[in-house]
């Protein structure tokens, strides 16, 4: 099969080279896949990133054969040329060549801001869809026959896949190489590529992982960090004032007035997101206790009820 990137101007570096990376991967443990990458403009066979890296011989869209279970990946770019209406004449063509090849059968994904060419194709007019969370009020507006998703890692309806950008375009990729290959097969390409936390389309774009994170403490950073790392371990708080040069008490009102939550609440949090994933997995409840650092079965079977 074919896996086409799409490389729009201005487009962003990891929105590419993210899911370009787990598909060679999946290539290199004998996936049958064909790496393309391709111009959107009639004729151009190059382009430039908006990091200013350059790209040369590219095969331009009208070029392309493709054939029915095919992937197409629409990346982001810079957000500037999402409201140029020079732009938006100049992929045009693009947009309505990109309409008729879902029509034929072609999986279309797009990562990030992609999600603006696929809109303007008319792909998710009626259809689920979700961008990057900044750019969700700019799409609604633009796009309101679109039925947007918010603080969504990616979503998919009727062989469209629309993803929140940047590292969600790699669980996406994750995701499609588990539908094609099934879970074994993912779980390699995410070892290889060492990535611990396979996420699916219904985390969230803002989990546990990037919450309450949004401050200025290095301190309470640090705490952060040692128990996102270690989830199966039981750290006590004295240890984990000590890592950070503050009493106990201190780090507990620290912790509580910077984040809005305790430590408590949120190591709970981690260990249970973490036994959802393990769950997802395959993995029983018994380890996915112990591997997360429950006390018990029923301690996590508390946590997971809604």
């Amino acid at each position: 099969m074919q896996v086409v990137f799409m490389l729009p101007p201005q487009v962003h570096l990891l929105d590419l080279a993210g899911p370009a990376h787990i598909f060679y991967e999946a290539a290199c443990y004998g996936a049958p896949i064909q790496l393309v990458y391709s111009s959107i403009y009639t004729g151009e066979s190059a382009a430039v990133s908006s990091a200013a890296l350059s790209f040369r011989e590219l095969v331009p869209f009208d070029q392309l054969t493709l054939r029915a279970g095919d992937l197409v990946f629409v990346p982001g770019l810079d957000s500037a040329l999402l409201f140029d209406p020079h732009f938006n004449s100049l992929s045009a063509p693009f947009q309505q060549w990109l309409y008729h090849q879902h029509q034929q059968g072609i999986t279309v994904c797009a990562v990030c801001t992609g999600a603006f060419l696929l809109a303007a194709a008319g792909l998710l007019d009626h259809k689920n869809c979700t961008t990057h969370w900044k750019y969700t009020s700019a799409f609604s507006q633009r796009y309101p026959a679109a039925r947007l998703l918010t603080n969504r890692l990616f979503v998919e309806e009727a062989g469209i896949y629309t993803s929140a950008g940047v590292a969600s375009g790699i669980d996406l990729a994750l995701y499609l190489t588990e539908q094609l290959w099934g879970p074994q097969f993912a779980a390699k390409i995410a070892k290889e590529v060492v990535i611990y936390f396979r996420r699916t389309s219904e985390d969230e774009q803002l989990n546990i992982f990037t919450q309450y994170r949004n401050h200025l403490d290095q301190r309470i950073h640090e705490v952060q960090d040692i128990l996102s790392r270690t989830p199966s371990q039981r750290h006590t708080l004295a240890a984990l004032a000590q890592k950070v040069h503050v009493s106990p008490r201190n780090l507990t009102r620290l912790f509580r007035k910077t984040t809005g939550i305790t430590i408590g609440a949120y190591q709970d949090q981690l260990r249970t997101t973490h036994a959802r994933q393990l769950l997802g997995e395959g993995h029983t409840l018994q380890a996915a206790a112990q591997q997360c650092g429950f006390k018990s079965i029923n301690s996590l079977r508390r946590l997971l009820q809604p």
